[in-house]
């Protein structure tokens, strides 16, 4: 057996695009969250992003949130790797869904996102509203693959995640199929939720994912583990600069004073 290790495929910018709808560069996209969380997401630099079979914190959150659907599994199932035979086209799934991250935004300001979303903080909620196009330009930036690394337990390593954009697909999850003539890529697991469910969130995706098949390891042998979530560099004063970030709303029932001071001292000052 053959125990050398081979590189790990840096990951792509936006190989799927073809596959996915994307809004217009001056959509406007908003996402809720607690202030605490916001002033964490300014002071770290960070974008958060939820491994998709991990939505289990909320009673809104979708369990099957990138899963094979079910009228699909059957030939997933029956469906072999040539080369690995005891390896299916389902398990291969399976381990992507586990290799996937999203981080997630609404079209629309709606009431149905400002109830369902971010709640039980003891400070409130504010809804961040960023610009598409700036977005995904920074984003797609940051992630280059040749300038970009991974950190694992501290250790740096190859960029192996691949970015792309696209808004949700709204299916009859329990009849809908798609692997009738051919087999789906796995982003379109990613893309796709249950229409009954979940269309009023009116969802903007922005995924990370790497391949489903075999391991990645550091160079010391270690076994990537893929945690629940990853944070993305990102700045939030840059992004607030450079219109980015357009506005930050703040709900009614909020300590806006709080917000207000906490944000001063970290020299974002509000309009």
């Amino acid at each position: 057996m053959n125990d050398k290790h081979i590189p790990a495929p840096l990951g792509y910018i936006e190989p799927h695009a073809f596959k996915l709808e994307i809004p217009a560069d001056d959509q406007f996209l908003y996402k809720v969250m607690t202030i605490e969380n916001l002033l964490c997401s300014i002071t770290d630099n960070y974008l958060y992003f939820n491994r998709v079979d991990s939505y289990t914190d909320s009673p809104i959150a979708d369990p099957n949130d990138g899963l094979q659907l079910p009228k699909d599994q059957p030939g997933n199932v029956a469906s072999n790797f040539l080369n690995a035979p005891d390896f299916t086209a389902a398990n291969y799934y399976d381990q992507s869904r586990g290799r996937t991250y999203a981080c997630c935004f609404s079209m629309e300001n709606s009431d149905y996102i400002w109830e369902n979303y971010s709640n039980g903080s003891v400070k409130g909620k504010v809804c961040v509203v960023f610009e598409f196009g700036r977005l995904r330009a920074t984003l797609n930036q940051t992630l280059q693959p040749e300038n970009a690394a991974l950190i694992n337990n501290s250790s740096s390593c190859r960029q192996i995640f691949s970015v792309n954009y696209g808004l949700i697909n709204y299916v009859p999850w329990e009849t809908h199929q798609i692997n009738t003539e051919l087999l789906a890529n796995p982003i379109d697991y990613t893309f796709l939720k249950d229409e009954i469910r979940f269309h009023r969130e009116k969802e903007l995706r922005i995924s990370l994912s790497a391949p489903g098949s075999g391991k990645f390891a550091l160079n010391d042998g270690t076994l990537i583990e893929f945690p629940p979530c990853l944070k993305l560099s990102f700045d939030f004063r840059d992004a607030i600069t450079n219109k980015v970030i357009q506005e930050i709303l703040i709900a009614p029932v909020s300590d806006s004073d709080f917000l207000r001071s906490e944000l001063s001292k970290l020299r974002i000052e509000s309009a």
